[in-house]
């Protein structure tokens, strides 16, 4: 089957930043090959076979009902963790020779690309093409983007974020509440899309009856129908994310709100950031630690001017939303604190104002900028995988 003259011609347009991206994340993958030999580490265990990447694959292989009971009496389930991945991991190891690790690997690779298409489709709908590569290209440099590349479902989801939000802002609100949908099954941050295709309808309902009366032009006959699909979309949105959640309740026999006893079970919650501040200020018992606090000061201090000035920029009311969904959850979880910064590889309206940034340097330069920092993103999240890594 051919592909459609439009998809085609949306695929060369984003061609230049899928090809970076592919760059980025192949240097990436060849440090961390590199720096795990010398340490006589496995790399491509380190991707799929370590931290959250094991529990998806034992969902994947045993279903749900795995628990790790802990001496403090903590109880680790493997409910906690949204089904999408492992569905396809499932589905993608009845192909011959290929482990439910295999396939999350290759759910990961595949889904990262559609990820960065995504990312390049709503900054070039929004600011132009040239801002489209660099945002893709940015996403691309993270510090920890490196995960990216492992069998978690951060690219997963932000692929059907992106995508999603790409919807709303084309008006395609049956394929924004299904993909939102399909988000809210692999994270809890699906959440976030949610938000965005509701507040986003709910404004354009609200824009088009202060309009409608005033505008002195009958509607067309077929004018309820944008209303209705918009309306469709919408009501899909939340149906992943609370059927789950919903399921998970049933399951543990804890009523609609069973899914927070299991999280609770990981020590995991949402207190407004009340544990992630004494975290940050217990930082300053001493000078070494100190001087961790104090970036970790400035790197909260940063998401939020790079907020404050998509909000002046005027960016579009669904990433807005989405956004400051994601950095809020992100920032104001109560547990994990060293995976923040993983938590927040979604959030990639934030990257927009740098982009655009970027964007406006002659080629060459930006080329440079873009390389050197690409070549130290690979090198620490080589160092990273082989030390804490992503908890």
């Amino acid at each position: 089957m051919r592909a459609s003259p439009a998809r085609s011609e949306a695929l060369r347009r984003a061609a230049p930043a899928l090809l970076g991206y592919a760059a980025v994340r192949a240097l990436g993958l060849l440090a961390l090959t590199l720096w795990s030999a010398a340490r006589d580490k496995d790399a491509y265990t380190l991707l799929t076979a370590r931290w959250d990447a094991l529990w998806y694959t034992r969902v994947a292989e045993r279903g749900y009902g795995y628990e790790v009971r802990l001496p403090n009496g903590d109880v680790h389930s493997n409910l906690a963790f949204f089904p999408l991945l492992p569905w396809l991991e499932r589905l993608g190891a009845q192909l011959p020779s290929l482990s439910y690790a295999d396939a999350g690997f290759v759910v990961s690779l595949l889904a990262s690309l559609a990820a960065a298409w995504g990312i390049f489709a709503v900054a070039d709908h929004v600011y132009g093409r040239r801002v489209g590569v660099c945002a893709v290209l940015l996403w691309a440099v993270l510090p920890v983007g490196i995960v990216q590349s492992m069998a978690y479902s951060e690219s997963l989801f932000t692929a059907l974020a992106a995508w999603s939000l790409y919807a709303v802002l084309t008006g395609r609100w049956l394929t924004a509440g299904t993909l939102a949908l399909l988000a809210g099954l692999t994270r809890p941050v699906g959440l976030a899309v949610v938000a965005a295709v509701w507040v986003t309808g709910i404004a354009a309902f609200v824009r088009e009856r202060s309009a409608g009366p005033a505008s002195g032009v009958d509607a067309p006959a077929h004018a309820p129908g944008p209303a209705v699909r918009r309306v469709l979309g919408m009501l899909l949105a939340p149906l992943g994310a609370a059927g789950y959640v919903l399921w998970v309740g049933h399951r543990t026999g804890k009523g609609p709100l069973g899914y927070l006893d299991v999280q609770a079970g990981w020590r995991n919650g949402f207190d407004g950031g009340y544990a992630f501040a004494r975290f940050v200020g217990e930082k300053f018992t001493s000078f070494p630690s100190a001087l961790a606090g104090v970036g970790l000061i400035v790197g909260v201090g940063l998401l939020i001017w790079l907020y404050v000035v998509c909000v002046r920029q005027r960016q579009p009311l669904p990433l807005l939303v989405y956004a400051g969904v994601v950095t809020a959850l992100a920032l104001c979880a109560s547990s994990y604190f060293g995976s923040k910064p993983r938590l927040l590889l979604p959030a990639f309206p934030l990257l927009l104002p740098l982009a655009r940034s970027l964007a406006g340097l002659r080629t060459r330069r930006s080329a440079l900028v873009m390389g050197a920092v690409a070549v130290a993103s690979a090198v620490y999240g080589a160092f990273w995988l082989n030390g804490s890594g992503p908890p």
